[in-house]
């Protein structure tokens, strides 16, 4: 069982969370995802000129997680770059450090904010199961929250009886579990329709791995999000 991650603290949360290559239809972009605490390390290291050191203080982790962040986040605003991708900025494990107290009695305010619950289509019941292909008739789902590891399955036998709008029921059922994007390998046009009116983020074309290997990817910001489903 993995080492819970501990929750790197930012100043704000963004001002601007997406960006585009101007004059190309978004329909037409692939999309790289930026974490919020990347923005913050990116901000730390390369705006306001921090060392290593104290860059890592003021996000309350240690060098070497404060490293591997910045790295990511370079990585990604780079691709990102040279590849003419859309930049959306999400997701991440992190928090708003608590505001200064303004006078005495006050209590000082928090804002808590941490990536929320991610669904993976499963052939199993374990994390350590493939990621079925399929959304709308895959097995079931995996629902974990990736900052515990906590997870549910979510069985989908339901949508896989239906002759028709299984994709749809299946959309239905992991936004009930409280999923704020999907893994999976292929989504029609009338599920991915579905996901999005629900505020679902679809990650697809994801495959040969276990569910566990495809959350780390997501929270890595390895994975990009779709704009438009499957062809």
């Amino acid at each position: 069982m993995p080492r819970p991650r501990k929750c790197r603290r930012i100043e704000k949360t963004p001002r601007v969370d997406f960006y585009k290559p101007r004059g190309i239809p978004l329909r037409e972009l692939e999309e790289a995802r930026l974490s919020v605490e990347g923005l913050e390390a990116l901000r730390l290291a390369d705006l306001e000129g921090l060392t290593m050191e104290q860059a890592a203080a003021v996000m309350e982790v240690s060098r070497h997680t404060f490293g591997r962040v910045l790295a990511q986040a370079r990585t990604t605003v780079a691709r990102a770059l040279t590849t003419g991708q859309a930049l959306r900025i999400e997701g991440g494990h992190w928090a708003v450090k608590p505001q200064c107290r303004k006078s005495p009695g006050q209590a000082p305010r928090s804002q808590e904010t941490t990536m929320t619950k991610i669904a993976v289509t499963s052939e199993g019941l374990t994390l350590d199961s493939l990621i079925d292909p399929r959304f709308g008739r895959a097995a079931g789902f995996m629902v974990v929250d990736p900052a515990t590891w906590e997870f549910q399955y979510v069985d989908n036998g339901a949508s896989q009886a239906m002759s028709q709008g299984a994709g749809i029921n299946a959309a239905e059922a992991i936004a009930r579990a409280g999923a704020s994007a999907l893994l999976t390998g292929y989504v029609g046009p009338k599920a991915f329709a579905a996901l999005k009116a629900a505020g679902i983020a679809v990650i697809q074309d994801m495959g040969d791995m276990t569910v566990r290997q495809a959350v780390e990817a997501f929270a890595a910001g390895r994975t990009t999000t779709a704009t438009a489903p499957n062809r």
